[in-house]
Formats: C-alpha cells, sequence, structure tokens
C-alpha cells in the first residue's frame, strides 16, 4: 500500500508541475496586458472555489483521529492554501503619476 501510495503521490507531483508550468507559461504570454492576466486570475480563483467547494470538501475524513492528521499536515506544510486578492491601494500605487493627477483633478473639482 506504501509504495502504491508513493506512485500517486510522484504522479500528482509530475501533474502539479505541469499544471504550474502551464499556469506560468499563460502569464508570460498575457505579459503586459493587464486584462488577459486579470482573466488568468480569476480563472485560477475559480478553480480554487471549484476544488475546495466540490471536491475537497467531499474527500474530508469523517473521524477525529484522520481529522487531526489532515490538520497537522495542513500546519506542517505551510497553511490552508489560499488566493490573496490585491489591496486597491497598492493597485492605485501603480498608477502612472499623469493618470493620478487626472484622478486627483476629477475629484477635485
Amino acid at each position: 500500500m506504501s509504495n502504491k501510495r508513493s506512485v500517486e503521490s510522484k504522479k500528482l507531483s509530475y501533474e502539479l508541475q505541469a499544471i504550474a508550468a502551464a499556469v506560468h507559461d499563460a502569464s508570460q504570454n498575457c505579459q503586459g496586458d493587464a486584462m488577459a492576466l486579470l482573466a488568468l486570475l480569476r480563472e485560477l480563483e475559480k478553480l480554487h472555489r471549484e476544488i475546495r467547494d466540490e471536491a475537497f470538501q467531499k474527500s474530508l475524513p469523517d473521524n477525529r483521529q484522520a481529522l487531526y492528521l489532515l490538520l497537522r499536515n495542513i500546519e506542517s506544510l505551510g497553511g490552508w492554501p489560499y488566493i490573496e486578492r490585491m489591496r486597491l491601494q497598492a493597485f492605485l500605487a501603480n498608477l502612472p503619476e499623469e493618470a493620478a493627477k487626472e484622478e486627483e483633478g476629477e475629484t477635485g473639482q
């Protein structure tokens, strides 16, 4: 059983590497195109939500001991996966100075 689990773990690792490479390639192809990158981020968030709500919740342990092991594993391997959104202030800080001046002029009038 341990050998089978090891093979499955390696297969998953390769699949995750392929997914990461595909996402990285897609982000490189969208470089400089904020709308395309935003679409990519939205798709990743959607996939995260689908996996969490459909597959992950259905696979949760049904006893305390197994739940404890899962929680211990989550904690030891970096915590709960989270997709952070950019804060509005950080977003606005990236605006070119001219656009910021235009915004100040519109709100000042």
